[in-house]
């Protein structure tokens, strides 16, 4: 079963207490058989200004978690370079994540 977790606040304390920290254990202890990052809006600019943040997403990146980022979002805040230095696949995410809602992948925002 498939989970992708869109994360969009901006808030450190949110991505670090909830966010990271349900990706990456629900990688580790295989909750999940597929589990996708998507980053998006507000989050984009928190990873790109965030070196702690960095430290994480590099983490999940390690346990190959795939780690993607919406393009329009990170080009809003001019942080698609960036991102991508990091290793983070960033492309527009409208229609992957209308496919996903309209599917049976299990979907969750924080």
């Amino acid at each position: 079963m498939e989970l992708k977790v869109v994360w969009t606040s901006g808030d450190k304390e949110v991505a670090l207490k909830m966010v990271h920290m349900y990706v990456y254990n629900a990688k580790i202890n295989n909750w999940w058989e597929d589990i996708e990052l998507i980053i998006w809006g507000p989050s984009s600019q928190l990873l790109a200004e965030d070196e702690e943040l960095q430290l994480s997403v590099k983490a999940m990146l390690k346990k190959d978690i795939k780690v993607v980022a919406c393009q329009a979002c990170a080009d809003s805040y001019n942080v698609s370079d960036q991102l991508r230095s990091m290793g983070i696949e960033v492309k527009y995410m409208g229609v992957p994540l209308t496919n996903y809602l309209k599917s049976d992948v299990k979907v969750i925002t924080f």
